[in-house]
């Protein structure tokens, strides 16, 4: 069985990530906060690292409970900063607090996350290959940093929806490869 060749055989937790989660279309806010939160933390580093740390993470975030995460004070965050399990960048971790914040602030503006996410293209799924930005993530990447979110650059946002299935990048010869038809977008 072929799969995208950034996959890395040998690692079974990427494995399953790509075939189990990678591009599948997410609906759920919790899901979408935990994705979220993680591609923040990639921020210069590889997805594989962030992926073998995320049960860490998990526990160190309480399952990513927005509710907990939110009322994250100095204490927590001096407790997330000594945890060698987890990536200890000060300023990623203040950011995924205040993130959770501005999540939630759009969850309950927009009945969802989803529903905000989801609005930028009509619910549809968009299909492109090869490509780490698009006037897409440029956008939503504007709006969340104007709405007072950080580590949520471009790269990092495109990175996020092809996570969580918005953008669907699978290569042809990969078996997740989407069967499209005419009337479904992308190149």
């Amino acid at each position: 069985m072929q799969r995208c060749k950034w996959c890395n055989l040998n690692n079974p937790l990427y494995v399953n990530y790509h075939d189990q989660e990678w591009g599948t279309p997410i609906y759920e806010d919790k899901k979408l906060f935990e994705l979220l939160i993680l591609e923040s933390f990639q921020a210069g580093l590889s997805w594989e690292c962030i992926l073998n740390k995320r049960e860490n993470f998990k526990k160190a975030y309480d399952n990513f409970n927005i509710d907990k995460i939110v009322n994250y004070d100095e204490s927590k965050i001096n407790e997330l900063i000594q945890n060698p399990n987890i990536i200890r960048n000060k300023l990623k971790i203040k950011a995924s607090i205040n993130n959770a914040k501005i999540f939630k602030k759009i969850a309950n503006e927009y009945g969802s996350f989803a529903k905000y996410i989801w609005s930028f293209t009509n619910g549809q799924i968009i299909y492109e290959i090869g490509k780490s930005s698009s006037e897409l993530s440029d956008k939503i990447s504007k709006d969340l940093k104007d709405k007072g979110m950080s580590f949520v650059g471009t790269t990092i946002i495109y990175a996020y929806l092809q996570a969580i299935g918005i953008i669907n990048s699978h290569e042809q010869n990969c078996f997740k490869y989407p069967k499209r038809n005419e009337n479904q977008s992308g190149s």
